[in-house]
């Protein structure tokens, strides 16, 4: 062979799959492996954010940290950027046009703008990337969800009060058969709701493990700071949500239903979603659709266990279930924290705050603050301005299923209480391991 041979040989096609590996290991290294030496390090000088998202015990109890920051000012450095704890300060920012939920990526460093196209994958993206409605701004974000909304009016949820009583029912029936202690979460609080977003979507109930399996995997990416290798397991789970959504989609196509995905793989050419965009919508709902209403579902149950004439009140008065919501949805978010990034240079409380920043708004410790909500750590199910909270978020990115969570509440804790009346929590509970969504990952109970 010449020299003239070789250097006209065509090159060896390099093959996505043998890329995938680097491509996971820059995802990881740019959306976890540096956002987490960063915040171990704040950590261990002391800062708060880098505390309550790395250190364990913050974890278990952020309260006493909320108010360590509370105490500081309503916006304080942290990590990241300006973190919050006000309610007032927590609404204008989530409210305000001049913050985004998108991250600025043309302001980034140009080896941080190579590593996300790099990166890039699109059948292992998340609820935490883009084209996700969570993380994009106008006018994709309003596209987006003008196609879904429908699917969340007031109107459309009372109209799912039936089958959320009857999925509620049939899953009671099938604790009434158990003895012992049983694991709540599995057995019913993470059920109810994947059951009834199955249906809304289209899915078929039998595959209601594997949602619950991926989701739970896929959850933990909206943390900063995984370790590697949860970050591949959760990749793994997206990839395998993502293979059955283009399956899902294809059969949707062929033979459509009555339900939101079919509505929405049956759009018109000059409304259609692109592929990666429905991918990324459909996920969303997937996710948001049973994640909120576990941990709601199970923060309330050791709640109500710990004030024992609050859940026998309850029983006595079951109207009062829907005020009940709302105090666990305050006292407890389900969701912990979220992120905003200024558009352009503004002052927030007083401080500056500059265009690119992202400012970290907690809702945890929002939903705690004594100038909206008096005597905030006691837990009253009667409170009158419970509703006030910031559970949902606010603004155009506040959350799309908060209504068919609030009736999954109601309908779930009513139910449960009427067939359960003495239920209460035997042994230790297991908090999930993550920051921003807050609930349990097993709960042991005695329902007799």
């Amino acid at each position: 062979m010449t020299t003239d041979t070789v250097a006209t040989a065509p090159r060896p096609v390099v093959r996505a799959a043998a890329l995938r590996p680097a491509r996971t290991a820059v995802r990881w290294a740019v959306r976890h492996g540096l956002p987490a030496a960063y915040l171990s390090g704040g950590a261990r000088r002391g800062d708060p954010l880098g505390r309550l998202l790395r250190d364990p015990a913050v974890r278990e109890e952020p309260w006493p940290l909320y108010e360590e920051l509370r105490a500081r000012g309503a916006v304080v450095p942290g990590s990241l950027g300006p973190v919050t704890t006000s309610h007032a300060v927590a609404s204008e920012v989530l409210r305000s046009e001049s913050f985004g939920s998108a991250l600025p990526l043309d302001r980034a460093p140009r080896w941080m703008q190579w590593a996300f196209r790099f990166g890039d994958q699109p059948e292992a993206t998340g609820v935490a990337e883009p084209p996700s409605m969570l993380v994009v701004d106008p006018p994709d974000h309003t596209r987006f969800r003008r196609l879904v909304s429908k699917a969340f009016t007031p109107r459309a949820i009372t109209a799912f009060e039936p089958a959320v009583q009857q999925t509620a029912d049939h899953l009671l029936d099938r604790l009434e058969r158990s003895t012992g202690v049983v694991d709540l979460v599995d057995a019913y609080a993470a059920q109810l709701p994947v059951l009834v977003i199955a249906d809304l979507l289209g899915v078929p109930r039998e595959r209601r493990e594997d949602f619950l399996r991926w989701g739970a995997a896929a959850a933990a990416t909206l943390d900063p700071g995984l370790s590697f290798r949860r970050y591949v397991s959760a990749e793994r789970a997206l990839r395998a949500m993502n293979a059955f959504l283009a399956e899902h989609f294809a059969r949707l196509r062929r033979h459509p239903g009555d339900d939101l995905v079919s509505r929405l793989v049956g759009l018109p050419e000059e409304e259609a979603l692109t592929e990666r965009e429905l991918h990324a919508t459909v996920l969303l709902l997937l996710g948001a659709g049973f994640e909120t209403t576990v941990n709601l579902l199970g923060n309330a149950v050791v709640l109500l266990d710990a004030h024992r004439d609050q859940w026998e009140s309850l029983i006595a008065d079951p109207p009062g279930w829907d005020g009940a919501v709302e105090e666990v949805l305050r006292h407890d978010s389900p969701v912990q924290l979220t992120g905003r990034t200024a558009g352009a240079d503004v002052v927030i409380a007083g401080q500056p705050v500059r265009a690119g920043s992202r400012m970290v708004v907690l809702l945890g410790a929002a939903n705690r603050d004594p100038e909206v909500f008096p005597d905030p750590a006691r837990f009253d199910v009667t409170r009158p301005n419970a509703r006030d909270h910031l559970a949902f978020s606010a603004g155009i990115h506040y959350c799309l299923g908060a209504g068919l969570a609030r009736l999954e509440g109601v309908i779930g804790l009513r139910r449960l209480s009427e067939r359960f009346p003495e239920l209460r929590v035997s042994g230790r509970p297991e908090r999930r391991d993550l920051r921003t969504l807050r609930g349990f990952e097993r709960l042991p109970v005695r329902l007799r």
